[in-house]
């Protein structure tokens, strides 16, 4: 059990005391907290400047509830005065993106564990009735190991998750999601399918082999996990492969050698025990939060209740 940060540091709804940032990002900053009610280290990302856009995000990816072992969801979000944070479980490794910049491609049985994983997490997502329409190395954290302990991936980054054939959360021909990794029909605009997850997939499968992002990829080389690759990557949803279970499937018919990971380094250290408050960012206008923070909360029930999701 980790122990409890300085009183007097800065608690946000008389529960998350934020220690130190660890990371930036589309929505504001992310930080390092210590939970007062769970007794745990967490990270919570503390919203920045927003647009109608930006709070809708928000709110959406509070309301996802998904608890996976290869997932990593909101937990909750407060809103005090001029701060509003969301929290999740704090992964301390890195990304996948940080081991391919490290390690450049990676072996098959390597590759083969991190698909295994990720599909199990889409899976629980797409039962739960979410398109994530993000998957990207970045958003694929890892949890820090030993010398003799596996991979252990957790897919995240839910902000611009929707509900599967929602047209509510696309716009056409506008495209959601990150270049390169998007299905073709996701590109165009299409409502949110899980077959788009999986295409995206594919893109990471291949980036896992060879070491290139999507702009710079060719073929599918040959390799071991040609077969799954290739069904992934299909341009004609109709054609891919149409599930998660399925992908599974078929990577576990596969020959695949045991895997030989690099070991995954605890990036973030010892939390810290401050005693004064932490510098936010300069960038947030938090006297304008101070006006809308109670507003957040009533919007945030009623889009829950207007997606039928249940905190």
């Amino acid at each position: 059990m980790a122990a409890a940060p300085s009183r007097t540091s800065t608690v946000v709804a008389g529960r998350y005391v934020l220690l130190d940032q660890v990371g930036t990002g589309g929505m504001g900053s992310v930080w390092r907290a210590y939970d007062e009610r769970t007794r745990c280290h967490v990270a919570v990302k503390v919203l920045g400047r927003h647009s109608s856009a930006l709070l809708a995000r928000f709110v959406r990816e509070q309301a996802v509830r998904v608890r996976h072992p290869h997932v990593v969801a909101p937990q909750g979000w407060a809103a005090e005065d001029d701060l509003v944070v969301l929290a999740m479980e704090l992964v301390a490794g890195g990304s996948v993106a940080d081991l391919l910049r490290e390690h450049g491609p990676l072996d098959t049985g390597t590759v083969a564990l991190l698909l295994e994983q990720l599909l199990t997490g889409l899976a629980a997502v797409h039962a739960a009735g979410l398109v994530h329409r993000d998957v990207k190395p970045a958003n694929l954290l890892l949890e820090a190991t030993g010398e003799d302990q596996l991979l252990h991936l957790r897919l995240g980054d839910f902000g611009v998750a929707a509900p599967i054939a929602d047209r509510r959360f696309t716009t056409v021909p506008g495209a959601i999601g990150t270049d390169g990794y998007m299905a073709p029909e996701q590109a165009r605009g299409a409502p949110p399918e899980p077959t788009q997850d999986l295409y995206a997939v594919g893109r990471v499968a291949l980036e896992l082999i060879t070491g290139l992002p999507p702009a710079h990829q060719g073929d599918v080389p040959s390799h071991p996990l040609r077969p799954l690759v290739e069904r992934l990557l299909v341009p004609d949803p109709e054609q891919r492969l149409a599930t998660a279970e399925a992908a599974l499937r078929l990577l576990r018919r596969l020959p695949v050698p045991d895997a030989d990971p690099p070991p995954v380094p605890d990036r973030l250290g010892p939390a810290p025990r401050r005693r004064g408050a932490p510098t936010l960012p300069a960038d947030v206008d938090w006297a304008a939060w101070a006006a809308v923070a109670g507003l957040t909360a009533v919007v945030a029930g009623c889009l829950c209740v207007l997606l039928g999701w249940t905190p």
